[in-house]
């Protein structure tokens, strides 16, 4: 009875395997709307912006091969799904200014309070990590930028 139970769930295990999310990639170029388009930044906070935001808040995932397994893959897709659902810096610009300015508060806020990256991502993407200083440079970039935009009132 027990090896049987151990070969069904094996074989379910297997199975899970050939039913696989939808991966967050785009083939288009970036966009005029996409954020490092819309707001261009000095070079050394793009890479950050890039590497630290734009997996989980843009269309384009740069995909760990864990990502391969079921249900990690899963649960990786909804993680996606709900980043690009409150942020989605490949669409930026589309956002009304007042939008952007929102959004940009948040940014500033989330980094500053290191909520974002979030910690379980920045556990295993070690380039995602925010050196105090490099929070401060970013923080203070996005803080010129949201000074660009209409005030939120």
């Amino acid at each position: 009875m027990r090896k049987k139970i151990l070969l069904a769930l094996a074989v379910l295990a297997l199975g899970l395997q050939f039913v696989r999310p939808q991966k967050n990639i785009s083939a288009a170029p970036p966009a005029k709307e996409d954020f490092l388009v819309a707001h261009p930044p000095p070079p050394e906070l793009r890479h950050l912006i890039a590497v630290a935001c734009y997996d989980c808040h843009s269309d384009n995932t740069r995909y760990p091969w864990y990502a391969e397994i079921q249900p990690v893959g899963w649960w990786l897709a909804r993680h996606i799904d709900d980043g690009v659902t409150n942020l989605d810096l490949s669409r930026f610009g589309a956002y009304t200014e007042k939008r952007q300015g929102r959004k940009l508060d948040a940014m500033i806020d989330e980094i500053t309070d290191r909520t974002m990256p979030l910690p379980s991502y920045t556990w295993i993407h070690h380039d995602a990590r925010f050196s105090d200083a490099q929070v401060k440079q970013l923080t203070d970039w996005l803080q010129a930028e949201r000074d660009k935009l209409p005030a939120d009132e």
